[in-house]
């Protein structure tokens, strides 16, 4: 009977082991599950994944979309897998020739389950014209950890993507209405419709006078936007225009320097667009709101801007870039919610000009 007992006790013991064991190996399984379908669907979010491999080196290029507006932003993303042993050098990414870098971020460094490091480095990036463009190709070099002098690369092809218009299909179909035929004048009415008149006139008045007052409660209710919404919006509809792609260089720098020269006045009070360069560079010398920094690449944007207006000065693509890229900084770095601008009468305007469009 002892013996029975104790065999007994030992079977269940064994029963209870082996059940923790299963529940572990459940638990293990279900959290390995969940990685993969979270590295899918984070894969599933680009349009484009393309793969690119060269010895113990593996490269994804990845993009979030290939078409888009003027106005949205899409997802670059390399992610490079290399066997241990071995070093990765990522391709630097200062600036692309269409497109603007809105930020980046270094995801880091991790292993996979082969015991491969894999770097991510995503970026977010912008359209500055509508049209057809290329992401273009980019360059990878890895070495033995061993031997610096052994190096290789791993080069990638440019992505096909088109920008369209905000207007979009919209633009083809802006025309002007033709001016209707020439129609008889009305025959004069008979003297007893002077009486109807009258008595539909003491009918509207009272309607005229509610609808006066109305107007004029409607007009004390105003609209203040942040100075910096009031600049951005401008900025897009200067990109819409495509002043430079039509070779208006010197619209697109009067445009652009009339911008900025507003946000100065709305966001610091500064009167710039009144002032010719000179005078409005002799006044930031003894204000104490800008920073010195910000001085001096005010100074070179408005003085580059009068070069172009007014001494013909050809600028490069590069210059043009650097331009628009320099407005846009300026007013990121310098913005502020409590600077407001009463857009009122332009909000009006734009409604005004939506309901009569065609």
């Amino acid at each position: 009977m002892p013996l029975r007992a104790h065999d007994k006790r030992v079977a269940l013991g064994g029963m209870k082991l082996t059940a923790v064991f299963v529940c572990a190996g459940l638990l293990v399984l279900g959290v390995g599950c969940g990685k993969v379908s979270k590295d899918t669907a984070a894969k599933s979010a680009f349009e484009v994944d393309k793969v690119y491999e060269k010895g113990p080196a593996t490269v994804h290029i990845r993009l979030g979309k290939t078409k888009m507006t003027i106005a949205d932003t899409v997802l670059l993303q390399f992610e490079a897998t290399l066997q241990p042993g071995y070093e990765m050098q990522m391709p630097k990414v200062d600036k692309l020739e269409n497109f603007g870098i809105v930020d980046w971020n270094n995801l880091g460094k991790r292993l996979d389950d082969k015991n491969n490091v894999v770097t991510t480095y995503q970026y977010r990036l912008e359209p500055f014209l509508s049209g057809k463009y290329e992401i273009p190709s980019f360059t990878f070099q890895f070495h033995d950890a061993n031997d610096l002098n052994a190096k290789h690369e791993l080069a990638s092809e440019p992505i096909a993507v088109e920008v369209t218009s905000l207007l979009g299909d919209q633009r083809a179909s802006l025309v002007i209405e033709d001016i209707e035929d020439v129609v008889e004048m009305p025959k004069p009415a008979h003297r007893w419709w002077l009486w109807t008149l009258a008595v539909l006139g003491v009918a509207v008045v009272p309607g005229a006078w509610f609808l006066l007052r109305s107007r004029q409660a409607k007009e004390l209710v105003r609209i203040f936007r942040p100075a910096h919404e009031v600049a951005y919006t401008r900025l897009r509809a200067l990109v819409a225009e495509n002043l430079v792609e039509q070779g208006k260089i010197k619209e697109f720098y009067e445009r652009i320097s009339a911008i900025l020269r507003h946000y100065i006045e709305d966001r610091f009070d500064l009167h710039a667009p009144e002032r010719t360069t000179e005078e409005f560079l002799a006044e930031l010398r003894f204000t104490e709101t800008l920073a010195s920094a910000d001085k001096i690449v005010l100074e070179e944007f408005l003085t580059h801007c009068d070069l172009v207006k007014f001494a013909k000065h050809d600028p490069t693509t590069d210059q043009v870039q650097r331009t628009f890229d320099l407005v846009k900084d300026f007013i990121e770095r310098t913005k502020s919610e409590e600077r407001k601008v009463d857009v009122t009468d332009n909000v009006d305007a734009a409604e005004t000009t939506n309901a009569e469009a065609p």
